[in-house]
């Protein structure tokens, strides 16, 4: 017999959140193999740009991180050919160089602590919007981790190869987990790769999905009350480690050489 039909929604929520930790389990992947796999993936999802974007997450040593060697595409990473490079981007493992543009990363990693992986790219349909120069609008339950979430710079600084686009860029995120850049593209940043790769997959989405609206007509806003309620309940550990294990599976049907390791 049911027991669960008279109790309010805190407590529902609550149950499912305990159920969700004690249920689906954590991912086992080192973060190389993470930030290997999260390239695959977001090159199946859209973000494919030719060498443009950069993905880095912070290494054991303060200062220094992961990232993708300048040269190769997102469908060409692997766990074997990832570099480690400190913050003026000197090599210290690994052969080739980084993406210059990948200076501005370390402006944001010092104005966030909190932050542990930075995903910066340039897909098709946030870059349309983007040349609009009009900000994010969520206005769907699924886009709602973007909600109050997702900062907008509308003057574009150029190539953020020098310092002054990493001050630009840190100040303008703020203290949110994504960012809107006019004429450029997107970044998200956050406190883990998974979370980096599942909101860097649906910042792509919620951009096409405003375009195909702005172009039958207005875009209606949904209640902030209830936005913030699905931003929080979407928004946990758990759920982007989960959606991230989903996401691996599929792209490693397709991009098993991703987890090759370095001989």
């Amino acid at each position: 017999m049911a027991t669960t039909l008279t109790l309010d929604k805190d407590t529902l929520v609550a149950k499912a959140r305990q159920s969700m930790q004690r249920m689906l389990p954590d991912n086992a992947w080192t973060p190389r193999q993470k930030l290997a796999l999260t390239c695959r993936i977001l090159f199946d999802a859209g973000h494919d740009s030719g060498l443009a974007g950069q993905i880095t997450c912070r290494a054991d040593k303060p200062g220094t991180y992961y990232t993708q060697r300048l040269g190769l595409g997102f469908d060409e990473i692997s766990e074997s050919n990832l570099l480690l490079v400190d913050e003026d981007l000197n090599v210290l493992e690994g052969d080739g160089m980084a993406n210059p543009a990948n200076r501005f990363h370390s402006w944001v990693y010092r104005a966030r602590p909190d932050v542990n992986c930075i995903i910066h790219t340039h897909p098709l349909h946030i870059v349309a919007l983007s040349m609009l120069e009009v900000p994010l609008m969520v206005s769907h339950m699924d886009i709602c981790p973007l909600f109050d979430d997702c900062a907008f710079l509308k003057q574009w600084p150029g190539v953020p190869v020098g310092n002054e686009e990493g001050e630009i860029i840190s100040a303008a995120l703020g203290d949110k987990r994504a960012i809107l850049l006019a004429h450029h593209g997107q970044l998200v940043a956050c406190a883990s790769i998974e979370e980096a790769c599942v909101l860097a997959s649906l910042f792509e989405r919620a951009a096409k999905l405003q375009l195909l609206a702005m172009a039958a007509g207005e875009i209606k806003p949904i209640p902030e009350a209830l936005a913030r309620e699905a931003h929080d309940w979407i928004s946990t550990p758990k759920r982007s480690q989960t959606t991230f294990a989903y996401y691996a599976r599929r792209a490693l049907k397709q991009h098993a050489d991703c987890l090759a390791p370095a001989a």
